[in-house]
């Protein structure tokens, strides 16, 4: 997360091309991206890397989704060892899906 990519030469195309490997066209993680990048820029990178831990690890989260992902997998396997052990029946083995006009 905390390194730079920057162009060998500079043309109107890299500069339209910029944006694609930033956060800042999705609204869910431009926030979390810009706080780290404005820490790194205040420390430089080699002291960012430790003193801008806390935003590098929300920007990770935002993009990877891995205690997230984690989270759900281990409900799965709860809900899984439940009905495998006969505590949960077939019917509410999974949650009911949510309504689709819901938001």
């Amino acid at each position: 997360m905390a390194t730079h990519i920057a162009p060998a030469f500079r043309t109107p195309l890299t500069d339209l091309t910029g944006g694609i490997l930033t956060h800042q066209s999705s609204s869910k993680c431009a926030d979390f991206e810009m706080r780290a990048m404005e820490c790194l820029e205040a420390y430089g990178v080699q002291r960012g890397k430790t003193r801008c831990i806390d935003y590098l690890d929300d920007l990770r989260e935002c993009t990877y989704k891995t205690k997230q992902l984690s989270r759900v997998a281990a409900m799965r396997h709860e809900r899984h060892r439940q009905w495998i052990t006969g505590e949960r029946s077939s019917e509410n083995h999974y949650a009911p899906a949510a309504r689709t006009d819901s938001y």
